[in-house]
């Protein structure tokens, strides 16, 4: 079987690892695979090392990019044209700009073919994964509404399964924004190799060495692209809250850690001294060693607008991690259901972290004294979210739920194997 496997870009982030895991482990297991991206745009960090270092040789499309241009109809063509050099049996889509062309690349290499004028078509499934959405925080009304209507009319015409990563993301895309119809949905987790994170306290020292931060010191970190819609300036504001906040009465000394790159630095930086953090919070940019610097760590944040599911928090939970988030999309699946009588107005201790809301930098920053300052509720969460992470977020079972997702496309008639059916049971219990 060959996939041809298609994202937008190589940037930094959940996204990139993901579709080259995905590249290198269903190799590995006899399928014929080519990866399809395109541009990293200036003030992002390419993860083109990450492909080489897993042994995979991504296709560049220059023209492909992140944003809405004229040369989307020529990254169309190129697609269509390498569709059908390779003629896939599934194309596989990646984040929204790369599942736009991709698809319409795809609907035109199905029909240009002799066939079409009797109505057959070549036999090739077009699958798309959301690993998040654009349907809110990033753009305006106008241009978000021409995007959702695109989604819209590409789940009718051009996709045989809607790939989602948590429950949550189904009913967002599904339920509240309308897109395609439940059978189409299939909801398949993330994977990460939680081996690299093996005898991570042996490692706990190498960053802070490296930032000179004292080894009693408490570290909170938040680690993401320097965007608006991670909302780093919910996080640095939080800390000025913490700081001023009464309760702040703890023994050790709490320090903030940004780690990731992007267009916002400089902004951020000039937040952080308007607010009078300088001295608290460190920007150590963009590091390709999460083997290393979640050890290093105490308690990990996010502060997003808008997210599918977060991959930092599951590396951070690998880690045996306490972690507190906003509550949008999949990071509500990761957190888990409140702990009975232990919420506030303010924040919510959940089963595997603590939620709060968005844009409420009030009560962030009360979460966050809680975790600081209660000892076993760190240690407590953090177990907790480790064994959830191991148990569900193995690259092996991602590998194994896209094995079946596939071979039930291309086999209907062939039964459907347990791991498959298994991502499907929730939303199926909602028909």
């Amino acid at each position: 079987m060959k996939i041809v496997r298609i994202i937008a870009r190589l940037n930094v982030g959940g996204p990139a690892k993901h579709v080259v895991w995905l590249t290198e482990g269903l190799r590995n297991i006899g399928y014929e695979s080519v990866l399809v991206a395109g541009t990293v745009p200036a003030g992002e960090d390419d993860m083109g090392y990450f492909a080489e270092n897993s042994g995979v040789k991504p296709v560049f499309i220059p023209e492909m990019s992140r944003e809405i241009s004229v040369k989307d109809l020529l990254t169309v063509w190129k697609l269509y044209r390498l569709l059908c050099r390779e003629r896939p049996d599934i194309v596989h889509t990646h984040t929204a700009k790369a599942g736009t062309v991709g698809r319409i690349a795809g609907l035109l290499y199905r029909w240009s073919t002799p066939g079409a004028l009797i109505g057959r078509r070549r036999q090739c499934k077009l699958v798309h994964t959301y690993h998040g959405h654009i349907f809110h925080s990033y753009y305006g009304q106008i241009k978000t509404s021409f995007f959702l209507f695109v989604e819209r009319v590409l789940a009718r015409v051009a996709t045989d399964r809607i790939v989602v990563i948590t429950e949550q993301q189904c009913e967002e895309i599904h339920d509240k924004f309308r897109v395609g119809s439940m059978k189409q949905f299939v909801i398949i987790r993330l994977g990460l190799d939680i081996n690299q994170f093996a005898d991570g306290p042996s490692r706990r020292s190498l960053l802070r060495d490296q930032l000179g931060v004292h080894a009693d010191d408490l570290l909170v970190g938040i680690v993401g692209r320097l965007t608006a819609v991670k909302n780093h300036e919910l996080f640095l504001r939080a800390i000025s809250e913490f700081k001023q906040s009464s309760l702040n009465n703890q023994a050790r000394r709490v320090r903030f850690i940004i780690i990731g790159g992007g267009s916002l630095r400089g902004e951020l930086e000039g937040l952080v001294e308007e607010l009078d953090l300088v001295g608290d919070v460190i920007f150590a940019g963009n590091r390709s060693d999460p083997e290393n610097f979640y050890p290093a760590l105490d308690i990990v944040a996010l502060t997003s607008k808008n997210e599918g599911t977060p991959l930092t928090l599951i590396e951070g939970m690998a880690n045996g991690r306490p972690v507190i988030a906003t509550a949008v999309g999949g990071v509500v699946d990761l957190l888990g259901k409140p702990q009975p009588g232990d919420w506030t107005m303010s924040y919510v201790v959940c089963q595997r972290g603590i939620s709060a809301s968005v844009d409420d930098a009030k009560a962030f920053a009360m979460g966050l004294d809680r975790l600081v300052n209660d000892d076993a509720l760190r240690g407590a969460l953090g177990e907790s979210g480790r064994r959830f992470v191991e148990q569900n977020y193995s690259k092996q079972r991602l590998l194994e739920d896209v094995n079946s997702l596939y071979q039930e496309l291309m086999r209907p008639d062939q039964p459907v194997s347990v791991a498959s059916r298994s991502t499907k049971r929730s939303v199926e219990s909602r028909i």
